[in-house]
């Protein structure tokens, strides 16, 4: 199975995901807000850089519920999605 290329907004939306849960992270760790999301340092690590752009949902929501950012908080900060323009 090939995996289609991401677009240049697909890009740019990981990296305003990263910047929203690295701001919302604050002065807490890496290693804290990982161990409390159940995720390696790594992972957070590449979603905060962008490097990872289309994580998964529920890792998202884990790294959210970890430094107490509600997800519709970071739907606007991050931006509009598929889902959110076709209705």
């Amino acid at each position: 199975m090939v995996r289609v290329p991401l677009t240049d907004e697909e890009r740019d939306r990981g990296e305003r995901l990263g910047q929203a849960l690295r701001s919302a992270r604050a002065g807490r760790s890496m290693v804290e807000v990982a161990g409390e999301a159940g995720i390696s340092v790594e992972t957070l690590r590449k979603i905060e850089t962008g490097r990872i752009p289309t994580p998964a949902f529920f890792t998202v929501a884990a790294i959210a519920d970890a430094v107490g950012l509600p997800l519709e908080e970071l739907r606007a900060a991050v931006g509009s999605s598929p889902l959110s323009q076709a209705s």
